[in-house]
């Protein structure tokens, strides 16, 4: 296991890990996780790749901003531009899962010149689902309207028992057991949210998805992503349930490759070696 390190940008503190060498590879991970869910594959990626794994602001060891606007993507998107130049890499390929995609979106929008390539996991864009929600896409994925209501609401009902809470998302997007999830990992994720620092930032997390990422993204309706960009989502996934998946991205990437892997929305811990090969195969 490499050491994790900590760097200071924008006042908040990133917790961040790197591993092997070659051309730099940043992994972000999403809700309800940590920059942990990517240890299944970080040994078949290092051969090839200077693999940075790194914790979205508000979430497992980097800080906690105390207010919602600081929870935009926007704001996460910089931070992790900031550590990579940082770390010496002026372009990278990045990498991201539910949450951490959003941020490599909107990374891709915001700074076109660091991206050399793309990878979301399992989203459709920010603006296509709030913009068109239906009472489907609204019961599977509620969590982003209660999760949004106003402080303290969803974090003193959280708080009773995080663990009930947080474990019934792991289970609640589509097709998959607790078993599914590295022992260890699931620890990490466990102290992680247990802290009501991380539920705040969390809550505020979809506060700002509502609030600020969503008018970010209709602003740049007219722009699409310039690089190359795999869409890979889990082929009993709640989104490819209800969605045509690539196609609520067609028109807002130039260069699309996608690909549906075994599982549900958490198919990087269902399948972790069919979820490398995918990454491996598209950055060659």
């Amino acid at each position: 296991m490499t050491r994790t390190q900590h760097f200071s940008t924008n006042n908040q503190s990133v917790a961040y890990e790197v591993a092997g060498d070659g051309p730099p590879l940043l992994l972000l991970h999403g809700f309800p996780q940590t920059r942990a869910m990517w240890r299944p594959m970080i040994p078949a990626l290092t051969d090839r790749f200077t693999v940075v794994t790194a914790d979205l602001r508000g979430y497992g060891d980097s800080s906690k901003p105390a207010t919602m606007p600081e929870m935009s993507f926007r704001c996460m998107a910089q931070d992790m531009v900031d550590l990579m130049d940082h770390l010496g890499h002026v372009q990278f390929h990045a990498v991201g899962h539910d949450r951490g995609a959003r941020t490599v979106h909107r990374m891709a929008l915001d700074h076109p010149q660091v991206v050399q390539s793309l990878i979301v996991m399992d989203i459709v864009p920010t603006e296509y689902l709030l913009t068109n929600m239906t009472t489907e896409i609204a019961r599977a994925y509620y969590h982003w309207l209660f999760l949004a209501q106003p402080h303290p609401f969803p974090e003193t009902m959280i708080g009773h028992d995080p663990d009930a809470y947080f474990e019934r998302c792991l289970l609640g997007f589509g097709k998959a057991r607790l078993s599914d999830f590295d022992s260890d990992l699931l620890a990490t994720y466990r102290t992680a949210w247990r802290d009501p620092d991380c539920i705040r930032a969390m809550c505020h997390d979809y506060r700002a998805a509502l609030d600020i990422d969503w008018a970010d993204d209709r602003a740049d309706l007219d722009r699409r992503v310039a690089c190359p960009t795999l869409v890979l989502y889990g082929k009993d996934g709640a989104m490819a349930q209800l969605l045509d998946v690539p196609g609520t991205w067609a028109d807002r990437l130039s260069d699309m490759s996608h690909a549906a892997i075994d599982g549900g929305h958490f198919f990087p811990d269902q399948s972790p070696e069919a979820t490398t090969d995918a990454i491996a195969r598209f950055i060659t």
